[in-house]
């Protein structure tokens, strides 16, 4: 085996390690945050607004705690998740599916998802909303078959292989795509109770990037740090694939 080769070698097994670092990181931070404002929750008892965090497995409080309205500070309530579900019922649209996040009232994990604002029966609940729950709840699957995934990369050096580390590494995708296509569901499926107490809301498509307008709410929707470590994580992945296509070039020679 030549120098180039050696070089070349280590040089996409250690891309590939850095990649499942990244990946599995991912995983771990929040991905995406979004934030409602109005007046009637104002800066000084909410300095983000009704905020809410992504993860792979579920949709957290996005807010700093329940100092920002003192007079709820022992209440559930105040949490910006339920504040955000509250909304949602206020216009008819469906509450916020919670993944891992949603608890019983023993602080068990439900079989499916149990919503703030209504008391849905599994059978009313709609099907895409259940498929969400499932992907949510089992995202750690998903998760250790990419780490699997680029393990097989690494180790195998006899083929490129690259459609493993693009699948591995093409997290930030997977995101986008569930993401945007679960906004486009929220916002065309606004009949949870006849419309709410804006009926006259039409189907739309809330907001993706940046910042809209729902009825007298600001809408905020941005990506959150555990994103840029998904996209680290897919040039890793390409960059792996690139110096392993480098080694058995030169391996070959």
């Amino acid at each position: 085996m030549n120098s180039g080769s050696k070089k070349f070698g280590l040089l996409y097994r250690l891309l590939g390690i850095v990649g499942i670092i990244l990946i599995v990181l991912t995983f771990l931070t929040p991905t995406w945050w979004v934030a409602l404002q109005s007046i009637q929750y104002p800066k000084a008892m909410y300095p983000k607004g009704i905020r809410i965090e992504f993860k792979f497995d579920g949709v957290y409080n996005g807010c700093e705690g329940v100092r920002e309205r003192e007079e709820l500070a022992v209440d559930a309530g105040a949490d910006c998740l339920i504040e955000m579900n509250k909304i949602n019922h206020f216009i008819g649209m469906f509450p916020v599916v919670q993944g891992v996040n949603d608890l019983d009232e023993e602080g068990n994990h439900v079989p499916y998802p149990v919503y703030a604002a209504e008391s849905l029966t599994p059978e009313e609940i709609p099907s895409y909303l259940k498929f969400l729950d499932f992907v949510l709840r089992n995202s750690k699957y998903f998760f250790a078959l990419f780490v699997l995934a680029a393990l097989v990369f690494i180790l195998y050096s006899k083929k490129l292989l690259a459609w493993l580390a693009i699948l591995a590494g093409a997290v930030p995708f997977y995101f986008l795509g569930l993401y945007i296509y679960s906004l486009y569901w929220y916002g065309h499926h606004m009949g949870l109770h006849g419309g709410g107490a804006f009926s006259g809301i039409k189907p739309f498509m809330p907001t993706v990037f940046g910042e809209g307008k729902v009825a007298q709410f600001t809408t905020m929707s941005y990506p959150y740090y555990g994103f840029f470590i998904a996209l680290a994580a897919f040039v890793a992945m390409l960059l792996a694939v690139f110096m392993k296509r480098k080694y058995i070039r030169h391996k070959l020679a």
